[in-house]
């Protein structure tokens, strides 16, 4: 719709941003106190400091990406169907949140493996089987690059939700990782760099009630939406095993606890004996890191790790080259100093919060 009133893409991002930033946190305001209530986790480091805290907002603020994104995306089917998709993973984190008692995980394993199939099978009927890595291009056999296509989905989906335990965390990684594959791949992205835009303004207006001491939290809702898609965005990006850099600290610090049970409980063997899972909890449980250190250090090294990508970026005939090199577009340099301003912002305020003296 707005793409009819405004002949410049760049006005309809930021239209789009805005738009999202207002309407989550006007959404935000509204129904937190309708939101289910956290009933605090027994097994985490200071898990108990969530209990009564209203969670689910992942509810709003996928609603309001996906309101935000009929005005501002030009309407495709293909696009339609990610966004139904982005819901009902959403839906899915949301009515466990709001259950007396949490689902099965074999129930919510199922229901993210359907999802991935559906995704899959709708990547591959609109863009075929070809994929890039670093210089080259090559096509994967349709069953294989399926595969590949579900394994990728499924564990963003978990990796993310893994993540999601520190107030401010799992966001403000989410937003390093956006802006990565943005910066990185925006011409390949097309319509999808501008919901990218769309799901960062939404994601920061949540922020500002989830940063630390938080009175809101995402839940299962937000975090599972959050990595089907990432997942989107690497596929889309036509450079699927940029995810492996692009979220780098989900990968990490997600992945371990979903590896250590499954050794466990399927093949009886005993991994990662002396360490706690998720790695965020090793770190402030065994390290003494408090909340504020782990957000901000997991933050740096989440750009070092996007930096990394940015550096492997390759330009048309397999010449090394960098975004900005490889785009020649004004808006692309503005867009990487605003990004890294943001960066370096962000871990200013966590590091102003860690000199600060609790109330």
């Amino acid at each position: 719709m707005l793409q009819l009133l405004s002949g410049n893409p760049r006005t309809v991002d930021a239209l789009g941003f805005l738009l999202a930033f207002a309407l989550t946190a006007l959404m935000d305001s509204v129904f937190h106190d309708k939101l289910p209530h956290d009933h605090g986790r027994a097994f985490a480091v200071n898990g108990e400091l969530s209990k009564g805290k209203a969670r689910g907002s992942g509810l709003i603020f996928v609603l309001c990406i996906a309101l935000v994104t009929l005005a501002v995306v030009p309407f495709k089917a293909e696009y339609v169907i990610y966004t139904v998709l982005l819901i009902a993973s959403m839906l899915s984190g949301y009515f466990d949140d709001a259950a007396e008692t949490a689902w099965n995980e074999y129930k919510k394993g199922l229901i993210d493996l359907v999802i991935a199939v559906v995704a899959g099978v709708t990547y591959l009927n609109f863009n075929g089987t070809e994929v890039n890595f670093l210089s080259w291009s090559f096509s994967l056999p349709y069953a294989v690059y399926l595969i590949l296509i579900i394994v990728l989905i499924w564990a963003s989906i978990n990796v993310v939700n893994c993540t999601d335990g520190v107030d401010g965390l799992s966001a403000s990684l989410a937003v390093v990782s956006i802006g990565t594959f943005l910066l990185a791949y925006w011409e390949e992205l097309g319509d999808y760099a501008t919901a990218g835009i769309v799901f960062i303004g939404a994601l920061l207006a949540y922020l500002w009630q989830n940063a630390k001491p938080s009175t809101l939290l995402m839940g299962d809702a937000g975090s599972r939406a959050m990595g089907f898609f990432l997942a989107v965005l690497a596929l889309k990006s036509s450079h699927p095993f940029a995810f492996l850099l692009a979220a780098l600290v989900f990968i990490v610090d997600g992945s371990l606890g979903i590896l250590k049970i499954s050794f466990k409980r399927f093949l009886h063997i005993s991994i990662l004996k002396n360490t706690l899972t998720p790695l965020h909890d090793h770190v402030r449980k065994r390290l003494g890191w408090s909340d504020e250190q782990v957000v901000a250090r997991w933050l740096i090294l989440q750009a070092v790790a996007s930096a990394a990508r940015a550096f492997c970026c390759s330009g048309p005939g397999g010449k090394f080259q960098l975004p900005v090199q490889r785009f020649q577009t004004g808006w692309v340099t503005n867009s990487l100093h605003e990004f890294t301003s943001f960066l370096l912002f962000h871990c200013a305020m966590c590091h102003k919060q860690m000199q600060a003296k609790p109330l």
